[in-house]
Parts: structure tokens; sequence; C-alpha cells
């Protein structure tokens, strides 16, 4: 697979999933290293959108550990059901919020960070082994067709 990513930015969101998903799926397919396919699907994500940040956090130890990313400094540790990542760990579900500040206990890593969506993404066990967390520093950002092809991603993943 070539290093450099193929995509229009002038297309809708759901074009650029449809272009970007063949590209990422060769890029992860056949590698079995976890954090190489991390920091490549975040490099990926994050020049494909330019969202704010991008990331993975990983479950160790009773605890979501800042993995792969790219954008600001993040928070390195986060507890089981607390803010946005912890409760889509908890709640085994994608979460999407469209204003982080109407969502109560959000761990503000970023200021700047107005919306955010978490998907979990599971080991071959069925259980939570990491979130993938995506901020915008717009507000209402994420929806219903980033929650789609974000899952999709994270099942190639876990």
């Amino acid at each position: 697979m070539a290093e450099t990513l193929i995509e229009d930015k002038h297309l809708g969101k759901e074009e650029i999933y449809l272009q970007i998903l063949p590209q990422l799926k060769a890029l992860v397919q056949g590698e079995e290293d976890l954090i190489a396919n991390l920091a490549n699907t975040c490099a990926l994500l994050k020049e494909a959108f330019n969202w704010w940040w991008v990331g993975f956090y990983l479950v160790k130890d009773q605890s979501l550990v800042l993995g792969p990313f790219q954008g600001p400094i993040a928070c390195t540790r986060i507890g089981f059901g607390k803010g946005v990542c912890g409760s889509a760990w908890q709640q085994q579900k994608t979460i999407i919020v469209p204003n982080v500040h109407d969502f109560p206990g959000h761990i503000a890593c970023s200021s700047a960070s107005l919306s955010e969506i978490v998907v979990p993404f599971f080991g071959s066990n069925q259980e939570v082994i990491g979130v993938l967390d995506v901020d915008s520093e717009h507000l209402n950002y994420f929806d219903e067709v980033d929650a789609k092809y974000l899952a999709q991603i994270t099942a190639w993943l876990g």
C-alpha cells in the first residue's frame, strides 16, 4: 500500500468514508500488530477529516490508557464509566455527544473540543478492548454516518 492517502476533500462525509475505507482495510489487513494498525488508522482519519483529535484508549488494569493518537496532548487514563470514553466502554456502545458541555461528567482534555464520538471495539472474546475517541472543535459535528463507518473500522481492528 502506498503511504499516500488518496481522497477528494470536496466530497461529502459519507463519500470520504467510502473512498478511504478500502485504503484503510488494505493498510491494516495482514498486519498483526495492534499498535501499528491503531497508529495508521489515526493518521488516516486525521488526514481525511481534519478532526481536532482522533485516537485510541486501550483497556489496561481496569482503566482506559492512552494509545496512538493524532492531535494535542490528551488525558492519559480514564476510569470505567468516567467521561464519554469510560461511558462508551461501560455501556459497550457508541456515544455521540453534540455538545460536550452538556454531557454529565465530561472529561475536558482540551477546552477546544466541543463535540465528540466514542466507539468501543471488541476483542475475540467480545469484551471491549479499547475505544476510538474523536473530537471536533465544532458543535454537532458527528452523526449516525460517522457512527456507522467508525464502527466498521473498529471491527477490523479488534
